[in-house]
């Protein structure tokens, strides 16, 4: 099927990126706000969406529907989705393109195709379009050949065949080493500021792994401002470990972490507006004051 109007759910950081830069390629890329926060609707400008009314008229109008955002509502979406599907009578593709495990990926699938769509389960690897990247969108099930065109239009489409859900074990795998690592860097170095050996460690590492703390000093200060948005996928990755036999305890972990850093006043923070001069050492010297024990100990 030929594409020319993609819907995209909605324009977060990757989303109004994805959709910037199918714009440029020549897709009319339209999204509905309804509901949605100033943030969202800043961002859908920035990336020149073209705004519809209701998700009825967003059906009518896109040849492929994209569900971009946090894992804890692609559910959700998924089945407003669907619903709008039964109520207008229209059916169109819909790729799941969000950080979720392939058990759910596959309740998705049965959300979407109960309503008589064609599902397509897809997880993004990569920076948003935004900063200059070119994701890879991973997709899988039977319907996945419908996004093959996309490839090389701003993004990258990676097609690993076969049923729904093997697209979001590639995410979650890779994930839980990139993500999975930045949690790790986040509760070594509040421990070392928690037990009072931080300026040791840091001086060491320093030393013998630089390019690491190197990486550390200008990634833990931003991540805050992601924090909420990675709990549920740190979950997500838990659950597919668990899934595959591997202890999902790691990730859960991993989640404790990302709680803690949206706990802080940090958080509050957009990636937009994240503050560029906060240090690594700033940081967690903030985030340590929030472990569950100082809190009570203050109190």
């Amino acid at each position: 099927m030929a594409i020319k109007t993609i819907a995209i759910l909605s324009p977060g950081d990757m989303g109004h990126g994805v959709g910037m830069a199918l714009g440029k390629h020549g897709y009319d890329v339209i999204t509905c706000l309804a509901g949605r926060s100033q943030r969202t609707r800043d961002l859908a400008q920035a990336g020149n969406f073209r705004e519809v009314p209701t998700l009825e008229v967003l059906l009518e109008e896109a040849d492929l529907i994209l569900s971009i955002l946090v894992p804890a509502h692609a559910e959700g979406v998924a089945q407003s989705v669907a619903d709008a599907m039964r109520d207008s009578g229209t059916r169109k593709p819909f790729a799941d393109c969000n950080a979720v495990s392939p058990e759910t990926s596959k309740r998705l699938e049965s959300i979407i195709n109960s309503a008589g769509g064609d599902y397509i389960d897809a997880g993004i690897i990569g920076g948003s379009p935004a900063r200059g990247a070119e994701p890879r969108f991973y997709t899988s099930g039977p319907h996945s050949s419908i996004m093959d065109e996309l490839d090389g239009q701003g993004i990258a489409i990676r097609n690993v065949g076969g049923e729904a859900g093997r697209a979001s074990s590639v995410k979650m795998c890779y994930a839980s080493f990139t993500k999975g690592t930045s949690a790790l860097q986040v509760a070594m170095m509040t421990a070392a500021q928690s037990l009072g050996i931080y300026d040791e460690l840091a001086a060491e590492l320093s030393s013998s792994q630089s390019e690491n703390l190197s990486r550390m000093e200008g990634n833990v200060p931003r991540l805050p401002s992601n924090a909420g948005r990675w709990i549920g996928e740190m979950e997500e990755i838990a659950a597919t470990f668990d899934s595959a036999g591997v202890t999902p305890h790691l990730h859960l972990g991993a989640a404790e972490i990302f709680r803690l850093l949206e706990s802080t006043p940090f958080a509050q923070e957009s990636p937009e507006t994240v503050d560029r001069s906060r240090t690594l050492a700033d940081t967690i010297k903030v985030v340590a004051e929030y472990l569950p024990a100082n809190l009570e100990s203050a109190d």
